[in-house]
């Protein structure tokens, strides 16, 4: 509206119309709280002069002292109002603009007033378009609100959008079913923008719980006639994804400036990467390729950044590492009453040429035997969608078997002599995850052929097949075995962490299947199965992140862990492959192989992990282990003639050392007779 004042002598004129149409922003704020384009249009004519009847009452101004001093205000011209009247709505939107308003019959109004009515009509959210007419009557001027409601919500739709489910409650549905499901209780009203944006930050939130963090509702809604409201999301399409290689430090660059270049090759970091360029970027799934890439063994750390691309509606995801040391090698020498005087080698690299290939090689020559273990391992097959992978190995070991030893009676050869058993052979093994072969999430299965030739020695390398009570030590009562195995295995993975879960579930399952050939010609079914479940708690706050309100797993690594085993053999049984039970892996508080062998057997434990400071944890726990009354299955009966208790209890403390190589493991165990032991290991045992 265009109101100026002109000379006494003007005619009075009220010809003007102001408008403003509604361009509202969700996202950000309500309609009638965004910059709207607000347009004036005047009828060609004079300056509009609205002079007050004579009668009217002048406000009396008192001057403020000093007041002219400064330079005063301009003042609006102000007009007499005989009629407000509503045009373009009847019934209650109506009733909601004469509520609205602040221009009242009766009273003057100014510009600014009726740019605070216009304002106050859009806050409603009802409205499309507000004009506001003036005309001239007898008695002052009549004030018009020509308003344009909105029309009738029908649905609410997305332009382009890449997200084609969203996860509501649990439940995973289209993303128009999550749409419709936040606006149902708007459809079939008029639509409100007020309304509107309550739904859209719910989508917004939605999005969030969904993952999808960068994405958000952009821009102004496109309304239809019919109802139909469109819009425009930016969902965080990556547009790229890059690889960057740290120093230890966490630099790009070296003291020279030059890159840090890696070992690794770059395509396989991305190729552990379900999160593609032309994806929508989202949380969850970037968190979980970060730790299969972290699970590679390769990285001392892997972090991620995010940049805008080229198109401000995309984003470069980057991949920043930091590689450890994956190769090794060794040599020493010793004497031992098993192998005389003796020579070592090692070596290992576990990124062979940068691909993630893996070597292993281990020998020792003595003065009675030559023992080595080669071992090689292609995670990856090149160019397989399914992600298979292979191990072959060749191996000459041997070693004193649990099974023959220990108990609260000795059982040696009858040159006093402990058993031992070498085997010689060899196997090659496949694995591949089967979620995108069969569809089963989260499962990986493996196969796998392998051939030993076992024989019972003793220190000499002489062949004893009983020991001094005449006890059978191999199935074919020669003292040398053949056993070719078929070996099939499947496990499902739900952790939330490979190294210190705090959450979710392994299950194992595996079978082996002996084929009957050679000395013994043994025919044996083995049957095994592992459990383990894992429990976020807070029962203790000795480091900083215990100590936050709300803690997240990584801040605070803090489980209950159980774990239940299983096994059992069906069919020939050499004594030499029966399930041992006590030790490190076993029930801590025995020693190795202490508590018994057995066909069968069960085993459980409970643990409760907590950190204590920086790269130190501890963990409480409790063993138990039983042979399930099979001992005398076995044959030779060796835990029997050893005097094994069979079933076992052990319970304690220990502490975890985070280190280059992994978390070292220290238990101190008690068993159930009151001994204590003390145990080492690298890693969870579970």
């Amino acid at each position: 509206m265009a109101v100026s004042s002109g000379s006494a002598g003007a005619s009075r004129s009220a010809r003007g119309v102001a408008q403003r149409r509604c361009h509202p922003t969700p996202g950000t704020q309500t309609p009638g709280e965004t910059q709207e384009e607000l347009e004036f249009d005047v009828t060609p004519g004079p300056s509009l002069e609205v002079t007050p009847p004579e009668d009217l009452e002048r406000p009396d101004f008192t001057p403020i002292p000093g007041a002219d001093q400064a330079e005063p205000p301009e003042v609006e011209p102000r007009v007499l109002v005989s009629e407000v009247v509503v045009t373009g709505a009847t019934g209650d939107l109506e009733t909601v603009v004469y509520n609205s308003v602040g221009t009242l019959p009766g009273r003057t109004t100014t510009r600014s007033q009726l740019q605070e009515d216009i304002n106050a009509i859009f806050a409603t959210g009802f409205f499309a378009n507000v004009r506001v007419i003036p005309e001239d009557t007898p008695l002052g001027v009549r004030i018009t609100y020509d308003v344009q409601p909105n029309p009738v919500l029908s649905q609410v739709q997305l332009a382009d959008s890449r997200i084609e489910t969203l996860t509501v409650d649990g439940v995973t549905v289209p993303t128009q079913a999550a749409i419709d499901d936040i606006f149902q209780l708007q459809y079939g009203d008029i639509l409100n923008f007020r309304d509107l944006q309550i739904g859209i930050d719910s989508l917004n939130g939605l999005y969030q719980e969904n993952g999808y963090v960068l994405a958000q509702i952009i821009d102004a809604p496109e309304v239809s006639p019919d109802g139909v409201v469109t819009l425009q999301v930016a969902e965080g399409v990556i547009e790229n994804i890059q690889v960057q290689f740290l120093d230890d430090e966490g630099n790009t660059t070296d003291e020279e400036g030059n890159p840090i270049e890696g070992n690794t090759r770059e395509f396989i970091i991305t190729r552990e990467l379900q999160t593609q360029p032309g994806d929508v970027f989202n949380q969850t799934q970037v968190q979980s390729d970060l730790q299969r890439v972290f699970g590679l063994g390769l990285f001392e750390d892997v972090r991620l950044s995010l940049n805008p691309g080229q198109d401000p509606r995309q984003v470069d995801v980057t991949v920043n590492v930091i590689e450890r040391q994956t190769g090794s090698l060794s040599a020493g020498v010793g004497v031992s009453s098993s192998s005389g005087f003796y020579g070592t080698a090692s070596f290992q690299q576990l990124n062979l040429g940068g691909n993630n290939q893996r070597l292993g090689a281990e020998i020792q020559i003595g003065t009675r035997d030559l023992l080595f273990d080669v071992s090689f391992t292609d995670p990856w097959i090149a160019g397989d969608p399914y992600r298979t992978s292979y191990t072959v190995n060749a191996f000459a070991r041997e070693s004193i078997s649990l099974i023959f030893d220990g108990g609260e009676d000795e059982v040696e050869l009858d040159n006093g002599d402990r058993p031992r058993v070498r085997r010689v052979g060899g196997g090659v093994s496949f694995a591949r995850p089967l979620g995108d072969w069969l569809g089963l999430q989260g499962w990986r299965a493996s196969l796998g052929l392998q051939y030993q030739n076992i024989s019972v020695r003793d220190a000499d390398g002489d062949l004893s097949p009983e020991d001094e009570e005449g006890n059978q030590l191999s199935f074919s009562g020669s003292g040398i075995d053949d056993l070719l195995t078929v070996q099939l295995s499947a496990v499902r993975d739900r952790r939330n962490d490979f190294v210190a879960p705090t959450r979710g579930s392994v299950l194992r399952l595996s079978t082996e299947q002996s084929v009957p050939i050679g000395n013994g010609s043994i025919l044996m079914t083995r049957l095994r199965a592992s459990y383990s479940q894992y429990i976020p708690v807070r029962f203790t706050n000795f480091t900083p992140g215990c100590q936050l309100e709300n803690a997240s797993p990584s801040d605070c690594p803090q489980a209950l862990a159980f774990n239940v085993q299983v096994g059992t053999v069906l069919g020939d049984l050499p004594p030499y492959e029966a399930f041992s039970l006590g030790g490190t892996d076993s029930v801590r508080g025995y020693g190795p192989g202490e508590v018994g062998s057995g066909r069968s057997f069960l085993q459980a434990t409970a643990e409760y992990r907590f950190p204590v400071f920086s790269i130190i944890s501890g963990a409480l726990f409790v063993d138990f282990g039983t042979d399930l009354g099979t001992a005398d299955n076995v044959p030779g009966e060796p835990a029997n003639v050893r005097d094994k208790p069979g079933t076992g209890l052990g319970y304690g403390l220990g502490i975890r050392i985070r280190s280059p190589i992994g978390n070292i493991r220290v238990d101190y165990g008690i068993g159930d007779d009151g001994d204590g032991q003390l145990h080492f290991g690298i890693g969870e045992r579970f």
